[in-house]
């Protein structure tokens, strides 16, 4: 921790920007929009059928846009296009607030997804990845601690902000808050860091730089693929379905609740520590194993049973997804350099978005032809398995190609 709390010292504006820059991003993550769910539905009369429907094609739409929006990050000023992103997601608070009807529903969930999940982070973690090399690991996972913390402080703000003016009034201030407080703040930070601009960050990158062509066409991309998706394709769909995964195994909604902060706080941790494993061993090296705590999860979901199970499962899920994150987000800059990172990052987190928009649905579909929890469990403990020997096979003899 001595030598996070240096860094930190050393480079706090940066830092700054890319954690309140991922921070306000959760108010396009799905754990967020949960909490405005039953009054939307019961506001707007729209059945949950036709609720889960708008808000797939939102996300399914928001991420093919941030395969074309995410590059933009690698051409234009970062105060400039960070405050423009900010702005879409102000604007997605308001058409929430103004929201009537399905169209316009629809439209607040893909502007919310797209800035808000989407593009908010990526400018986030693509300024740490690209800003640093020694110590990239942890400013990666410093700034990605904006998720766990949104996680543990906003549920109880907008449950209390619901109670006291309405789902759609408190749009209207959580708008608000983005030209009050993130703007002003996000810009103030960004001068103290006084970065250079994109063409001189282009013209001092060292080493090879790829472009998104050049990774389409690199096989060990599609091959670590599988391992980046696994985790938030099987947290969302867990999530969502989580009425089912209770019966199965006889927990309560209670017991869940709980075990959820036991979730946040290893998220975290798993995050911290991952930073710190990045910097000394680097993350090609690391690529080959991270799978292996979401494998012990989906293990344990699978043939486990009874109360103990859910803040075991819980707590190493966390930690699997606290992990990967960093992992990933600094691979891609280690292999393909950082003058295109944002494009390359863009087509990652795309990807990424549209698994987590299928998933629910894949997972319904199959608990509705009667699959047993045991099956489905075992079923996605055999993918991450499958997903773990594809890393092996693209980092796992020569990590250092």
């Amino acid at each position: 921790m001595t030598a996070y709390w240096r860094f930190i010292q050393q480079h706090w504006p940066l830092l700054g920007f890319g954690f309140i820059t991922i921070f306000w991003g959760n108010l396009g993550q799905s754990f967020f929009i949960s909490f405005f769910g039953a009054s939307i539905q019961q506001s707007l009369a729209i059945s949950a059928g036709d609720y889960g429907l708008i808000y797939a094609l939102a996300t399914l739409t928001s991420g093919l846009m941030l395969m074309a929006l995410g590059g933009k990050v690698d051409k234009y000023p970062l105060k400039n296009f960070s405050s423009a992103a900010a702005l879409g997601l102000m604007l997605a608070c308001s058409v929430m607030w103004l929201a009537n009807n399905a169209l316009w529903l629809w439209l607040g969930f893909f502007l919310l997804r797209l800035c808000g999940q989407g593009l908010l982070p990526h400018i986030g973690q693509t300024t740490m990845a690209r800003s640093f090399d020694k110590d990239r690991g942890k400013a990666i996972s410093l700034s990605a601690c904006g998720v766990p913390l949104g996680e543990a402080i906003l549920p109880l703000i907008v449950v209390a902000l619901i109670a006291w003016l309405g789902w759609q009034q408190s749009w209207l201030w959580l708008g608000l808050s983005i030209p009050l407080i993130y703007i002003p703040l996000s810009r103030k930070l960004l001068n103290k860091a006084a970065l250079a601009p994109p063409e001189v960050n282009a013209a001092n990158a060292t080493g090879p730089q790829y472009s998104r062509r050049h990774v389409l066409k690199d096989l060990r991309f599609w091959l670590v693929l599988p391992a980046m998706l696994a985790g938030p394709f099987l947290v969302t769909a867990i999530f969502i379905q989580q009425n089912y995964v209770l019966e199965q195994k006889g927990w309560t909604t209670a017991l869940l609740a709980s075990s959820f902060i036991i979730y946040g706080v290893l998220h975290w941790a798993g995050s911290i520590w991952s930073g710190v494993l990045v910097d000394r061993f680097r993350a090609r090296k690391l690529v080959p194993v991270i799978s292996l705590p979401l494998l012990l999860a989906m293990l344990l979901l699978t043939l486990g049973y009874g109360p103990w199970l859910a803040p075991v499962f819980m707590a190493i899920l966390g930690l699997s997804i606290g992990i990967t994150g960093p992992v990933f987000n600094a691979l891609w800059a280690e292999v393909y350099g950082t003058t295109n990172l944002g494009a390359i990052r863009a087509l990652a987190t795309s990807l990424m978005i549209l698994s987590t928009a299928s998933s629910p649905w894949l997972f319904g579909l199959l608990i509705d032809a009667g699959v047993t929890g045991t099956a489905l469990f075992a079923g996605c403990s055999t993918g991450v398995f499958i997903a773990l020997i594809g890393t092996l096979i693209a980092y796992g003899r020569n990590p250092a190609q």
